[in-house]
């Protein structure tokens, strides 16, 4: 167990968040199928994006990283000699099961013993409707899984869950069909790889939950250059942080505000934060804000399943702000958080009620009755990132001592995050 000594006064500075991950992945693989390669500047270096990088270093492009900059260049995929190794992405597994789908190529996508137990029927199923020949263990619903790629068709297909990986898979083996490939979504998820598509030229047409793409023979995207906005879900934990610990202001610059993924900020808003947008802007198909925050008394709120999707990756922080929120906050229709990383309501709730926490826990979701004095606990990371960084943030407003098992997993999507949280903690 490693202790978390962050007895503070208050959060005060600025920061600029990490680059956003689900951006840097999807520039990575459109890069890849660029005419022209792709310069992604700024982009997130982190275990997730890395695990992008080598398996298409195995596909047979040449990529090469120069500080946070990502050179993707021009040119062929080839059929891997390699098991391509996600470790622990699965953004990268799903991601590239579409696109190897419809490559004239043998592949096969394999990860570590916590993504082998993640759900790859979702995706799988979709794809063989196309005409993808997947092959796995349980009929490909686990990692392990091989992919004899050819000639696919298009679908029109709706999502029995919101799920931006699911979407991004199909479209991304829909650029390569025949014909018009529809996804159809009850309620819409993140829509990065959609914008970077328009960004890049190709034909797509995008409304309000439907999204169409036309796919060709021959990809003619432009590439060139991107840039990588700041992670509105790493920079939620610093946010948190800044409401939470008393006489506290943060300002934080440059972080996408896609209004997909700014759940977080809503239900904050909600809930009585005292939060101001600055600056909004557009870059590269992509909205971008300034936000500055302060510490706040919060009221509670309900995250309904309709919510759940543009603050899915925020439930973890929403959970512990909810102990100190006023009232019942009750979190429903978020049963997929059971299928991250770890089972993130389970591990929400086993380590907030060791902690005092009034919580109880529900199949698809948490009820928290606040405002609650958290005290110091031994609590785990589950090896997720966002729960190991959760925890940390508890530590700050926590009294007692408090003790982590392992910070390693943070490295998945934020390597600097104790660097930039002691540097406004004063």
């Amino acid at each position: 167990m490693k202790k978390l000594s962050l007895k503070i006064n208050r959060i005060e500075g600025e920061i600029i968040p990490p680059a956003d991950k689900s951006i840097t992945h999807r520039a990575i693989i459109l890069g890849a199928l660029a005419k022209k390669g792709l310069r992604i500047n700024r982009a997130l270096i982190s275990g997730d994006t890395l695990s992008t990088v080598d398996c298409f270093r195995k596909l047979g492009k040449e990529i090469t990283i120069k500080g946070n900059d990502i050179y993707v260049a021009a040119g062929p995929l080839k059929e891997p000699i390699e098991i391509l190794n996600c470790h622990n992405s699965g953004t990268t597994a799903r991601l590239l099961a579409g696109l190897l789908s419809a490559q004239p190529f043998y592949s096969v996508i394999d990860g570590d013993n916590s993504l082998r137990q993640r759900p790859m029927k979702r995706i799988v199923g979709p794809l063989s409707l196309m005409g993808a020949r997947i092959f796995g263990r349980q009929e490909g619903a686990f990692l392990p899984i091989s992919i004899k790629g050819g000639e696919l068709q298009a679908i029109d297909y709706e999502l029995p869950v919101a799920s931006a990986q699911v979407k991004s898979a199909i479209l991304l083996a829909g650029l390569f069909t025949e014909g018009q490939t529809t996804v159809r979504e009850k309620i819409k998820s993140r829509d990065h790889l959609e914008r970077m598509l328009k960004y890049f030229g190709q034909e797509i047409s995008l409304e309000e939950k439907t999204v169409k793409i036309r796919g060709k023979k021959k990809i003619e995207l432009e590439g060139g250059e991107i840039a990588v906005p700041g992670d509105i879900s790493s920079a939620a934990f610093l946010i948190t942080a800044a409401v939470l610990v008393p006489k506290s202001r943060l300002i934080v610059r440059q972080v996408n505000y896609n209004p997909t993924r700014i759940g977080f900020i809503k239900k904050l808003l909600q809930m009585g934060a005292r939060l101001s947008v600055l600056n909004l802007k557009e870059e590269y198909n992509e909205e971008v804000a300034d936000l500055e925050v302060k510490f706040s008394e919060l009221k509670a709120v309900e995250i309904t399943a309709e919510e759940v999707p543009a603050l899915i990756d925020e439930i973890p922080l929403f959970a512990l702000l909810a102990t100190q929120a006023i009232g019942i906050s009750r979190i429903s229709g978020a049963k997929e958080l059971r299928y991250k990383e770890c089972d993130r309501l389970r591990a929400l709730y086993l380590n907030l009620r060791k902690m005092g926490a009034r919580i109880e826990e529900q199949e698809d979701g948490l009820i928290i009755e606040g405002p609650t004095r958290l005290k110091g606990a031994e609590v785990q990371s589950f090896n997720d990132h966002r729960i190991a960084m959760t925890m940390i943030i508890a530590a700050l407003i926590a009294e007692g001592e408090m003790s982590l098992d392992s910070l390693d997993c943070i490295q998945i999507s934020y390597p600097e995050f104790r660097q930039h949280l002691l540097t406004i903690c004063h």
